[in-house]
């Protein structure tokens, strides 16, 4: 068995309108390249705060300038058009989880895909809503802020799977990067990951990104995994071409670090499949 369960419709760019993405033909093109690729698990995820509700969260600029579209429309259309899996892709933020668990909770999603893409009012991976200043801070401290923020994300219990674990490293060189090992800081998330028994996402995002490198990185998964966590594989594709794109370096990598099965979800219930 092989998933692909985090997955968009549609790009992040502006203009791309649900109407146009949300459609029974797109979500046939998404299917038909799984099939050539062998995955048996599909499932979309779209961004939270793409939905007007997700103001009732959070009003961060990013979300006000986004939350456009209704969140009934996408799971019924997920629901009564695709034979996709239904998922979404919620952000954790401290002090909201109350909200977030509220909007969560009224819908019937197969699975909920988390996600740390904040670290206060930083974006950590959006170029244009950056508030930490890396010409004076030292990136020690981002870090240190993130990976806390990833460990109370996983024992918030809102979440089946954490996505692109070390989504931190997302710009490479083009960001200073903490000097040393790096364990000091991923052992800040992993007591909370594997308390709350969530999902670990393999992602192959971060190989089309600056990084140019798996999420997560070995180090950090080979903590999870002797930790006993359960293990989700995705693409965090957002175009068709990119569904289960590199999965080859995705399963060496599981392989040498002893991983054979992967989690699979339905209503939010999970079991685990060997990887076929």
């Amino acid at each position: 068995m092989l998933t692909d369960y985090h997955l968009h419709l549609r790009p992040d760019e502006p203009g791309t309108a649900a109407a146009e993405y949300f459609t029974a033909a797109n979500a046939e093109r998404y299917r038909a390249v799984a099939q050539e690729r062998g995955i048996g698990e599909l499932g979309c995820s779209e961004h939270v705060y793409r939905f007007a509700r997700a103001l009732e969260v959070w009003r961060h600029p990013l979300w006000r300038a986004s939350a456009t579209d209704d969140l009934d429309g996408y799971a019924g259309f997920v629901r009564e058009q695709t034979d996709l899996k239904l998922g979404i892709e919620a952000d954790f933020i401290a002090g909201r989880e109350d909200r977030m668990a509220n909007l969560l909770d009224a819908y019937d999603w197969d699975y909920v895909v988390g996600s740390v893409h904040f670290v206060g009012e930083h974006a950590v991976d959006h170029d244009g809503y950056e508030v930490f200043d890396h010409r004076s801070q030292r990136p020690d401290e981002l870090w240190r802020r993130y990976f806390v923020a990833l460990g109370e994300a996983a024992r918030s219990g809102l979440f089946d799977i954490l996505a692109h674990p070390d989504l931190v490293k997302i710009w490479g060189s083009r960001r200073p990067v903490p000097e040393g090992d790096l364990r000091r800081f991923y052992e800040l998330a992993i007591d909370g990951i594997a308390e709350s028994g969530i999902a670990v996402e393999v992602s192959t995002a971060g190989l089309r990104k600056p990084v140019g490198e798996l999420y997560p990185a070995r180090t950090f998964l080979e903590m999870c995994v002797d930790a006993g966590c359960p293990v989700a594989l995705s693409s965090d594709a957002h175009v068709p071409g990119d569904v289960g794109r590199d999965y080859e370096q995705a399963r060496e990598l599981l392989e040498a670090v002893g991983v054979t099965e992967l989690a699979v979800f339905e209503r939010r219930e999970r079991r685990m499949e060997a990887i076929g």
